[in-house]
């Protein structure tokens, strides 16, 4: 993290409204979280995969924010997540993640989404980009 960042950091538009909370940030790990509600459900009453898979990102790619230089930037560049069981509204959700490798370009990540009982629901694994500008904000 910059020096001067807020911590926990706070999600702008699409994270906060799925309801995104941080939980830690650091040494190559992130979690967060997130309460199922009823607008994350699909039809068929479970939680859509978008939010396993937006919640899991969201923690891989933290994971390696809090390792690269302030000069630099990332992206995901591929994700796969395997999901284990669904999610039902009410539930509190956690998604952790972590640095496997980074190396100057590339980092490998990987990560898994867990329910307040320390159930595995969803597993995630990654392909994150790196390079040395940031991107100009309009």
């Amino acid at each position: 993290m910059e020096e001067g960042q807020e911590f926990p950091p706070t999600f702008p538009g699409f994270g906060k409204m799925i309801g995104l909370k941080p939980v830690s940030l650091g040494n190559g790990r992130c979690v967060v979280e997130v309460t199922v509600s009823k607008e994350h459900l699909n039809a068929g009453g479970v939680a859509h995969g978008g939010l396993h898979a937006s919640i899991l990102d969201t923690a891989l790619g933290g994971a390696l924010l809090s390792q690269i230089y302030p000069d630099e930037w990332c992206a995901t560049a591929e994700i796969i997540i395997s999901y284990i069981r669904p999610t039902h509204e009410g539930m509190q959700i956690t998604a952790s993640g972590w640095v496997v490798r980074r190396g100057k370009n590339l980092a490998h990540m990987e990560g898994e989404l867990r329910d307040s009982s320390n159930t595995l629901m969803a597993t995630a694994k990654g392909t994150w980009a790196i390079w040395n500008n940031r991107p100009k904000v309009a």
